[in-house]
């Protein structure tokens, strides 16, 4: 992720959580990053999937949501353990799961056929 994109997150992060401060902004990158690796851990590492133009929306869609999640939950004010589970995260990684193996499968055919012609 290149500076300018991440600077445009964050930017997109504090406005999703209505901040206008910059006291939070290295937490917040924090928060990208994290939300960032998780995503792409829950989903799959092939950097050339996460290129794809149908896949750059969704991903900073769920970025943000479970970015905007862990600034939310930083502390606990009660007792009761709290377990946040952020139905619009999952329900985008789902779909992501779903392309990827998708993606996997046109990437295996395409190698199989180069292989072939060689």
């Amino acid at each position: 992720m290149g500076d300018n994109e991440k600077s445009e997150l964050l930017e997109q992060l504090k406005l999703s959580l209505r901040l206008d401060m910059e006291e939070d902004d290295e937490l917040l990158n924090l928060y990208i990053d994290a939300a960032s690796s998780y995503i792409k851990g829950a989903v799959g590492d092939s950097e050339s999937f996460w290129e794809d133009d149908s896949i750059k929306p969704m991903f900073k869609t769920a970025l943000i949501a479970q970015a905007s999640g862990y600034y939310a939950a930083r502390t606990s004010l009660t007792n009761i353990p709290m377990y946040p589970i952020n139905m619009a995260v999952n329900s985008i990684v789902g779909q992501m799961r779903g392309r990827y193996e998708v993606y996997l499968e046109l990437k295996d055919v395409t190698d199989e056929n180069q292989s072939k012609s060689i």
